[in-house]
């Protein structure tokens, strides 16, 4: 009896099964371009995480700068001509201080809100050396020797803070009142403030005289 041998036969099934996997260096590439597009759709994130970060900063920093000019465009509205009187004599309805003055920067009378909220009383502003923008407030219009002011951070991060005056030759001072001449309180302020981030901000406001 004799036995032939031929060669072996591959058919189309074993064919399909060969092509149908993937080898180690496509492996690899596949695993390289999932790597790149990880890395790309964390930095993307990132982004956008830090984008959302510097918005809601800035948002916050303008609406605290927004409250705290409606708050000072409230207080001068009230402005009231009435001097205060203290252990030692009067002082101005109406005072502006120059910047190298210890003293607050601004200070005046203030009549009652219209809410019926707040009773009348002598306030003031001033620029701290914190670059904050404080609001000074005595419990009435006038001042015991003993009396000390509340005060209250109303704006942070203030690099300088600058205050003018009209005066009825339409000339603006630097303080108020600078003669017995002067109305106890001037025509017009005009507010001036330069945030730490260095936006500049000027405001003029008309005052009731």
């Amino acid at each position: 009896m004799k036995f032939g041998f031929g060669a072996p036969c591959v058919g189309a099934q074993g064919d399909q099964a060969s092509s149908g996997g993937f080898t180690l260096i496509e492996l690899l590439a596949a695993l390289l371009v999932l790597s790149l597009l990880s890395l790309m759709s964390y930095r993307g994130l990132g982004a956008v995480l830090d984008a959302r970060e510097h918005v809601r900063l800035e948002s916050d920093k303008w609406r605290h700068v927004a409250t705290f000019l409606a708050r000072f465009e409230r207080d001068i509205g009230l402005a009231s001509p009435r001097t205060m009187r203290t252990a030692s004599g009067t002082l101005p309805a109406w005072q502006g201080r120059l910047a190298s003055s210890t003293a607050p920067r601004l200070e005046f009378s203030r009549f009652a809100s219209n809410a019926g909220m707040d009773s009348a009383r002598r306030i003031a502003y001033q620029l701290n050396e914190n670059q904050g923008i404080e609001l000074w407030l005595w419990p009435g219009a006038d001042i015991a020797p003993t009396m000390q002011p509340d005060r209250y951070t109303v704006l942070a991060g203030v690099r300088n803070m600058e205050l003018q005056y009209l005066n009825g030759n339409l000339l603006w001072l630097d303080s108020w009142p600078t003669s017995t001449l002067d109305a106890p309180i001037p025509l017009a302020l005009r507010l001036k403030i330069v945030l730490a981030s260095g936006e500049e901000i000027v405001r003029i406001y008309a005052l009731k005289s």
